[in-house]
């Protein structure tokens, strides 16, 4: 059976579709999915970055879209690319409007069910936000996943996002002068996960962060070559531990994170399979 690639685009963060998707793929046992997750599409211009990686991997396309101009725009591209779309609320909708005899709002979200997948949530975000920056490391191994960068690589939103996703996370700071403790590079339980970035945009990141705080925007801190020396060393020992890396360059943090999903879902699933 060959691989299907699903495709999972939602204008929230995503759980209604992420919960209907795993409950459909449930009843095929065995089957070979690969899942692209897409939150928070709430543009055309969003859509139109997504479509380049469903045009890369053509599947299924799932997704719960309130707006009309983007759902019309994915259905009109994926017809274009031959690709199935389905709005999977859409039916559920029509019957509540049918009985009800109101007309539904367009709005994205949902009420969240204070149930134990809440709870859980609530803890994973307690868990990220106690090691955010590289705090608490002798906890990483009760980790899901362990983000690791040099500054201003976006880690500590995307552990947050990841964290109300519902994923325990923590995550490092890699520091030329100042390296990770030995217990990371022996991390059993959690993924660790390299983020990096275009020397010259970390630059423009970080002037503007001096910027925003007054301080001198001309340091070490900025400094062009000091700064691809700390990019390289980082991507260095992402690639000597064989960890996965995301280049965040041109990503939002939704799709830093999705990205980051997906490896830990292959990842559990290599394990399953062993």
């Amino acid at each position: 059976m060959p691989r299907l690639h699903l495709h999972l685009l939602s204008d929230s963060t995503g759980e209604t579709l992420e919960t209907i998707a795993k409950a459909a793929l449930a009843q095929f046992e065995g089957a070979d999915v690969s899942r692209h997750f897409w939150p928070m599409v709430r543009s055309l211009q969003h859509l139109d970055r997504i479509m380049g990686e469903i045009a890369s991997h053509p599947g299924l396309v799932f997704y719960t879209l309130a707006n009309l101009e983007i759902r019309d725009r994915l259905e009109e591209r994926c017809r274009a690319l031959g690709l199935p779309t389905v709005a999977v609320l859409d039916s559920a909708v029509q019957a509540l409007k049918a009985a009800l005899g109101q007309h539904p709002h367009a709005r994205p979200g949902r009420q969240h069910a204070m149930d134990e997948a809440y709870f859980a949530r609530v803890d994973a975000i307690h868990y990220t936000i106690a090691h955010d920056d590289g705090v608490a490391w002798e906890d990483w191994e009760q980790a899901d996943i362990v983000l690791a960068g040099v500054s201003r690589s976006s880690k500590t939103p995307t552990s947050i996002y990841l964290a109300n996703r519902g994923y325990k996370v923590a995550n490092i700071p890699i520091v030329v002068e100042s390296p990770p403790p030995p217990a990371l590079f022996g991390l059993r339980h959690p993924l660790v996960v390299g983020l990096t970035t275009a020397p010259e945009r970390l630059v423009q990141v970080r002037r503007n962060r001096l910027l925003s705080l007054n301080q001198v925007p001309e340091t070490a801190y900025v400094d062009q070559e000091r700064v691809a020396k700390e990019v390289q060393y980082a991507r260095r020992m992402f690639a000597d531990n064989g960890w996965p890396v995301i280049d965040v360059t041109r990503r939002s943090i939704e799709e830093t994170a999705a990205a980051v999903i997906n490896f830990y879902n292959e990842r559990r699933s290599a394990e399953q399979a062993e």
